[in-house]
């Protein structure tokens, strides 16, 4: 007998980009879409149901980032494969993206092209990346080489890189401690350890912190 399909979960905060991709994968016999979220906290909750076994995505959605949502679905529902969508060729999602533990990177702008690949190379548990990705990845490796470096820690926890990304959408903190369900002192002595930790000053140092990072969009 056939093996099942692919049980997959799109998340994507554009209904419009959804459906389309959704099309793309429901065509396929081995491929079928079982659950769409629009946010990433909606992702991380029906990603760790135990009825997906590939999660795709998108990069930036509200309430928390492709890549925060992929990282924790990875410590909670480690056999969910992982796939990152995103409009960018940008060098900083890709490699927090692989960080998280996503098995590829696909770009909008050529997922009818791409997508499938990408899906049936995660599920045999193989990477998918564009080939400037590639391209990207070794000329790190060899600089990285060449200067003796290694890769940096992780500088915030990840509840801390959440607060950092509400405020960076303009949330109050009262609005962060209703999102988060916790207190405005804790959001307070979250943000005061942000700022400490990476020697910022401000709301608006923080929000520039935010987009180099990869948390929300310029």
């Amino acid at each position: 007998m056939p093996a099942p399909p692919t049980r997959i979960l799109l998340a994507d905060d554009h209904a419009l980009v959804r459906h389309g991709l959704r099309l793309i994968l429901d065509a396929e016999p081995d491929l079928t879409v079982v659950a769409e979220a629009a946010d990433g906290a909606a992702a991380v909750e029906l990603g760790c149901g135990g009825e997906i076994d590939l999660a795709i995505l998108d990069i930036a959605m509200p309430r928390m980032t492709g890549i925060q949502a992929a990282r924790e679905i990875a410590r909670r529902a480690p056999e969910v494969r992982l796939l990152m969508l995103s409009m960018y060729d940008n060098e900083q999602y890709l490699f927090e993206s692989l960080k998280a533990g996503a098995c590829g990177y696909v770009l909008k702008s050529v997922a009818d092209r791409d997508l499938l690949e990408a899906c049936r190379a995660a599920m045999r548990g193989e990477p998918f990346l564009y080939p400037g990705a590639v391209t990207t990845l070794i000329r790190d490796f060899l600089r990285r080489d060449e200067q003796g470096e290694r890769g940096p820690a992780a500088i915030l926890t990840p509840r801390e890189e959440e607060i950092v990304k509400l405020v960076a959408e303009g949330h109050s903190s009262k609005d962060i401690a209703d999102l988060l369900v916790i207190s405005v002192k804790t959001v307070e002595r979250h943000r005061a350890n942000v700022l400490a930790k990476l020697g910022l000053r401000d709301r608006l140092e923080l929000t520039r912190y935010a987009i180099r990072a990869g948390l929300v969009e310029p």
